[in-house]
């Protein structure tokens, strides 16, 4: 499927959405954000889908804000900025909150609202050529959509430091504060997608909805009689259905579940 800003490419069960603005950088616009919306919306009702890889056209992941868009943006009223955030909240959370396995693929550039789409998605792997930067404040603004993801990813302490001082962080020091889980040479960058998409794929759909679901849920919790008791009704609604049924008997007849 192409929505000629972004492109949707199907491999067996994995959907790649390649955003299609090469020659911006994949920078974002309301147009881009509301192209991804859509597409992600799609492949989160699709059943034939088991995971979606993001991933960027050209020679960057996503550069962030769109020049053009923000000097639009620049002249709007409140009301209206609250409008234009909103939508890109919503891409943000539909990304982040998809009923399947995410993969950011990044190579290049990863600026502001591209880093934004990393730490939405569940899992990152980088190109060691790769590099990002949470550049709002050198344009006056501050990086506040995206920053509850980003601060998901790396922590308070770390977005101290990079939120406020806009520097670049090379791929090796993303995956030191936990912005991206894997770091290969270009050249490595599919075949260590392969490898985690076979990882995803032999485990559970219904099980790997209900794993996002709750790290969402209970991630902020304190370690307190609620928090146990949740996990307790978790594992205990999980065990009677009947995924979990067939792994159970596939692991103790040694043969593969019937979801591979």
């Amino acid at each position: 499927m192409s929505d000629e800003l972004i492109q949707i490419e199907h491999t067996g069960a994995i959907a790649t959405l390649w955003l299609n603005r090469p020659d911006k950088h994949n920078a974002f616009d309301e147009h881009l954000i509301a192209a991804i919306t859509r597409g992600l919306e799609r492949l989160g009702a699709d059943d034939t889908v088991r995971a979606v890889v993001l991933a960027g056209r050209g020679k960057s992941f996503s550069a962030g804000g769109d020049l053009d868009w923000m000097r639009r943006a620049a002249a709007y009223s409140y009301e209206e900025n609250l409008a234009d955030a909103e939508l890109l909240a919503r891409m943000l959370g539909t990304l982040a909150t998809l009923p399947k396995p995410t993969i950011a693929r990044v190579h290049g550039a990863a600026l502001g609202g591209g880093v934004g789409l990393v730490c939405a998605c569940d899992i990152a792997i980088a190109s060691d050529a790769a590099f990002f930067a949470t550049t709002e404040v050198r344009v006056g603004l501050i990086p506040a959509t995206i920053g509850p993801y980003v601060l998901r990813a790396i922590g308070a302490r770390q977005a101290q430091r990079y939120f406020l001082t806009a520097e670049r962080i090379n791929a090796q020091r993303a995956r030191e504060i936990g912005l991206v889980h894997e770091v290969v040479a270009e050249s490595a960058l599919e075949s260590k997608l392969d490898e985690v998409i076979g990882a995803l794929l032999a485990c559970g759909p219904q099980a790997q909805a209900t794993a996002k679901r709750f790290i969402a849920d209970t991630a902020n919790w304190p370690l307190d009689a609620a928090l146990i008791a949740d996990s307790v009704k978790a594992i205990a609604r999980i065990r009677a259905t009947e995924e979990a049924r067939e792994g159970l008997s596939a692991f103790l007849e040694k043969r593969k579940a019937n979801w591979t």
